[in-house]
């Protein structure tokens, strides 16, 4: 494997753009996973990354090792110590890889999707997504506004929960769910039947809003069911990831014989 000991070598300098940019990374659709546990999750699901990138006093721990046997030895660099703290990574980050973001081909409509409309907190989207794999749900649909599914913070926060999913960004969702077929649930703070006594039958789309602002009306028009979460705490609202969890649980909980 190539070992690096210099800032200037050409490779590591286009990973560091990708790392630093995220001009850079929705132009060349690639992303970076930091860490071992989001690379090996990449690996079983896709196989190989296009560059494997390690730290030096990493290589010797059992999930590098597990992760360099099944990549070819010209993909992987190792950077020394030394060089290391020059990528920006995360305290504790011995391992990155550079992927191309999956993009899949929508052909048909899942038992049981997602839709996130202007979440912008790049962590609540990774934990949705991450809730969302957890789940079963099959396909997650963005609106423009949505914090950038690829980033290094949601990744981070998804925890390898992208790997399952089929994600599609820049959706229009009010002509999405207006062409939709299934039972689409618009989640609402308060005044909507409960999310522990609505229709929740298959096919369903669970629909998410921005943090602050909650779904569009535009959204919430087109749905079947608006509904709520009970709060018999008297606190005005959960985040967005948190109401994600809590609904799509109550689905998983009704399909549970």
């Amino acid at each position: 494997m190539p070992r690096v000991t210099s800032r200037d070598n050409p490779r590591l300098k286009a990973v560091a753009r990708l790392i630093g940019s995220s001009r850079e990374r929705r132009k060349t659709g690639r992303c970076v996973l930091e860490g071992e546990h989001l690379i090996a999750v990449y690996c079983a699901r896709y196989g190989a990354p296009e560059v494997l990138v390690v730290c030096e006093s990493a290589l010797e721990t059992p999930e590098i090792k597990a992760i360099l046997q099944q990549v070819e030895p010209r993909i992987a660099l190792v950077v020394g110590d030394d060089r290391w703290p020059d990528l920006a990574l995360p305290q504790a980050v011995g391992a990155l890889a550079v992927v191309t973001a999956p993009t899949p081909v929508f052909k048909t409509t899942g038992e049981f999707c997602l839709l996130l409309e202007d979440v912008q907190d790049p962590g609540n989207v990774g934990s949705i997504l991450r809730s969302a794999a957890a789940a079963g749900v099959t396909q997650v649909f963005l609106s423009p506004g949505c914090a950038f599914a690829w980033s290094p913070k949601v990744l981070r926060g998804g925890q390898g929960g992208h790997f399952h999913l089929d994600i599609f960004e820049d959706v229009d969702l009010v002509a999405w769910a207006s062409d939709y077929q299934g039972n689409l649930v618009a989640t609402v703070p308060a005044a909507g039947e409960s999310i522990y006594a609505a229709d929740l039958s298959a096919p369903v789309a669970i629909a998410i809003g921005n943090e602050g602002a909650g779904l569009s009306a535009a959204l919430c028009t087109v749905a079947k069911h608006r509904v709520s979460i009970p709060m018999p705490g008297g606190f005005e609202s959960l985040n967005a990831a948190a109401a994600a969890a809590v609904c799509l649980f109550e689905f998983v909980r009704r399909r549970e014989p």
